[in-house]
């Protein structure tokens, strides 16, 4: 595997790249046109967007992200992972190349939203607003949600927009300080 840089003329990247989200987060790009439209708008000149490949040009996964707060923070989105390749540090690798991206560019902080609209989380399903805080707090996973793979690699949940998707289904926003404070 290695990881590049995407190529906005590879249809055929594209296309795999559409593929894989639309597979990945079917609620938000279940369809084709809308992934594609996705992939499209990860790419402009303001991101950051790679791609990871086997030998034979398969796209295996891809990050993208893009600039914030005059280039101190950097939203991480997407982070896509072909389902058959989960669990072989290919979003580890392309989350530390995405890292390095950002402290090359005088980044300080990544952030990204991480939904959960199938009641993957003790966060979902329910109203948080009597409480947030302490449901942030004993926060757990019920159904393989990929908070705990962030945590893993130092990102911390930061807060959550509780029905971001609809009555019971939060946004958990995570966060990393990756750059240099001055």
């Amino acid at each position: 595997m290695v990881i590049i840089d995407f190529d906005n003329n590879n249809t055929d990247m594209k296309c795999q790249m559409a593929h894989l989200i639309k597979e990945a987060f079917p609620q938000s790009y279940g369809k084709m046109d809308v992934a594609l439209k996705e992939v499209d708008e990860c790419a402009d000149e303001n991101t950051i967007l790679k791609v990871a490949i086997d030998d034979e040009l398969s796209v295996l996964g891809w990050i993208g992200g893009r600039s914030e707060y005059d280039g101190n923070v950097w939203e991480l989105h997407p982070l896509v992972v072909d389902k058959r390749c989960r669990g072989k540090k290919i979003g580890t690798k392309l989350v530390e190349l995405f890292e390095k991206e950002v402290i090359k560019r005088e980044g300080i902080t990544i952030y990204l939203g991480s939904d959960d609209e199938t009641n993957s989380t003790s966060l979902g399903g329910i109203d948080m607003y009597p409480d947030i805080l302490e449901q942030i707090k004993n926060i757990s996973n019920i159904n393989n949600h990929p908070y705990e793979f962030y945590q893993k690699i130092g990102f911390k949940i930061v807060g959550i927009c509780p029905d971001a998707n609809g009555f019971g289904k939060p946004d958990i926003y995570m966060a990393k300080r990756v750059g240099k404070i001055t």
